[in-house]
């Protein structure tokens, strides 16, 4: 058995690279040189990338009281690293295609996965966390490492949801029991291949593991919890066919009560459509 989720990086069969379009916002955003105006540029050279953020900026999650028209202004009223952690969140949506039907529906894996983008910004809101985004890009991101096994190991995939529709395991459990590791880990080792920072890494790698983040249990224990709610509601599906256990102590590190969370429900259940019909359909293009 390999029990290096490393491997998965390597080998005949390529293993998908983000936009570059995403690269260029991001490396500018990190440059200290660039301006308002160059990222905003960078930004439009996409139109659809344009269309999509320009919609999210306007909707109800911002609920800004007038109409912002350009990404220039976009930039300067959300923020430059907002903007960025916005367009990767909906940028990797395109990385992925041709899945087989028979491992993932994709419409339905990205439905879970913007369902705890959605639920991790409101808790992260609810905390008053600078930066909401990088909680949405990284709630997005959580199960990346799922639809890297699906293209590296389709048999051995194949083979774990079997064993778990006929048990009732969970998936990730069967994932560590059958590889050595799971979808996690493999989703932390792509997102540091993309060099995309160390807090989403560690979020990704940790989120059935909250105990295991040392410098950012926060980050992970707000993911952990959106993850359990968002199963628990059905949003979607990535492979998961039931609740996985809620750990105690990430519930008490992020500081909610448990009064708040019927409100928080009723807020993911009312942003997230207005979510799915400004991120999904661009992607069946």
């Amino acid at each position: 058995m390999i029990r290096d989720p490393g491997h998965l990086l390597n080998g005949t069969v390529e293993v998908p690279s983000l936009p570059m379009i995403f690269t260029r916002i991001n490396d500018a955003v990190n440059d200290p040189r660039s301006s308002i105006a160059d990222i905003g540029g960078i930004i439009s050279e996409d139109a659809g990338l344009t269309a999509r953020l320009l919609k999210i900026v306007n909707s109800t999650l911002y609920s800004f009281p007038s109409k912002i028209e350009t990404i220039t202004r976009a930039v300067t009223i959300v923020g430059a690293q907002q903007l960025r952690d916005l367009a990767l969140a909906t940028s990797v949506m395109k990385v992925f295609t041709g899945m087989s039907e028979d491992l993932v529906n994709m419409e339905s894996f990205w439905h879970h996965s913007i369902g705890c983008g959605i639920t991790a910004r409101i808790l992260a809101a609810y905390r008053r966390e600078p930066n909401v985004e990088r909680f949405f890009a990284a709630g997005m991101l959580h199960d990346i490492g799922r639809l890297l096994i699906y293209i590296k190991m389709a048999d051995q995939a194949r083979a774990a949801l079997l064993r778990c529709h006929s048990s009732g395991e969970l998936l990730y459990k069967v994932e560590l029991d059958e590889f050595g590791f799971d979808h996690a880990a493999v989703g932390g080792a792509l997102l540091q291949l993309w060099k995309l920072p160390a807090s989403l890494e560690e979020v990704v790698t940790s989120h059935h593991n909250p105990r295991g983040a040392h410098r950012y249990p926060v980050e992970t224990a707000v993911i952990h919890v959106a993850d359990i709610i968002t199963n628990a509601m059905r949003l979607g599906n990535s492979g998961e066919r039931s609740v996985p256990p809620l750990d105690a102590q990430a519930w008490d590190r992020i500081g909610v009560p448990p009064s708040y969370l019927s409100e928080t429900v009723g807020q993911v259940e009312r942003q997230f459509r207005a979510a799915i019909t400004m991120i999904v359909p661009d992607t069946r293009k």
